[in-house]
């Protein structure tokens, strides 16, 4: 007992003479809540979550992945004389892997030579005014795009302003839905239910990305304008809603590490979410209440290998896209009436 005692002053007299105490105070008031060791979590929750498979170079050198620290996720492919560029909105990354394997064994020629980004088509406009030029730590690089893919509108308007060449082409459709932490423990059913007091939001930024003007709509439909300021005007002000620069990888990071209650996304991204078993869920929207996205493709303007990218366009409409797209619950445009 008496060791005891002795050895619990011995760390008291080693830590205080370390300003141990110091320390802790300091990362508390510095943002780490009081903590002063390296986080304990499960490193498949951080993105890229495709475990590599959504990087078509063959060569692959030196893996150096670090999760949470060192990750480029949104990044695919070499650099190195690429032979067919794709800009596409981020919230299909999941499908691109699939996709490109496909058309690579169609056309072998290109194996290990397409380069693609999937971030928000915000962002990716944002780059292409930049000289196609884009920053992402310490690294800068600039990539000519061949084929830039988003919403139609969007799309459409590019076309307008001289980046893209039309016509646009458009291939499949998706819905909006809830996405949801596995369990539900916010007790989350509807649209109304995210005006809720203390319910925390995921949502994306209307400035980068276009899904947002979709679920504005949808929540007017449901709530009307009132709910639409209560979650992107007042829950942002109160801190309950977090708006996101690049919503397909976020939320979801976000609702697993318990930051967030809920978060509207398409289905798409829910349905990758559950097939990937993290513990993530989704409540359907009703059709009364849900908003369709169209999605299109065009050759962009001053394309480095055009051929490539209208066999790439034309490709997404086959039987055989269709079918990698279906797996993530998207439907073929021609369905849409």
């Amino acid at each position: 007992m008496r060791k005891t005692m002795i050895g619990r002053m011995i760390l008291l007299a080693v830590c205080t003479s370390m300003g141990f105490w110091d320390m802790a105070a300091h990362a508390a008031d510095a943002g780490w809540n009081g903590k002063v060791e390296a986080p304990h979590y499960q490193e498949r929750i951080f993105p890229p979550w495709q475990h590599g498979a959504n990087n078509p170079t063959v060569k692959k050198g030196l893996n150096f992945t670090v999760p949470e620290v060192d990750d480029l996720a949104d990044f695919h492919g070499n650099l190195d004389h690429p032979q067919l560029v794709i800009f596409v909105g981020g919230n299909y990354f999941f499908a691109m892997a699939p996709l490109v394997a496909a058309f690579e064994k169609k056309y072998p020629e290109l194996k290990g030579k397409i380069y693609y980004e999937t971030l928000p088509p915000g962002i990716l406009i944002r780059q292409m005014q930049q000289g196609n030029t884009i920053t992402v730590g310490n690294m800068t690089w600039t990539v000519q795009p061949d084929v830039f893919a988003a919403g139609l509108k969007k799309v459409n308007g590019l076309i307008r302003q001289g980046f893209v060449r039309g016509p646009a082409v458009p291939y499949v459709t998706n819905d909006l839905t809830i996405m949801i932490p596995k369990g539900n423990p916010a007790q989350i059913e509807t649209l109304r239910d995210l005006g809720r007091p203390g319910i925390r939001l995921s949502m994306p930024d209307p400035r980068w990305e276009g899904v947002a003007r979709q679920i504005q709509i949808s929540l007017r439909k449901a709530g009307g304008p009132a709910l639409e300021r209560k979650i992107y005007d007042t829950k942002v002000k109160n801190g309950e809603t977090i708006l996101t620069h690049i919503h397909h990888r976020q939320t979801p990071l976000f609702l697993m590490q318990g930051l967030a209650d809920a978060g509207v996304t398409w289905k798409s991204e829910a349905i990758f979410q559950e097939q990937s078993g993290h513990p993530i869920s989704n409540i359907p929207i009703p059709a009364k209440d849900n908003t369709t996205a169209i999605y299109a493709a065009a050759v962009t303007k001053g394309a480095l290998h055009p051929k490539w990218a209208q066999d790439w366009v034309n490709f997404l409409r086959s039987p055989v896209a269709l079918q990698i797209f279906e797996r993530y619950g998207f439907k073929p445009y021609h369905d849409v009436k």
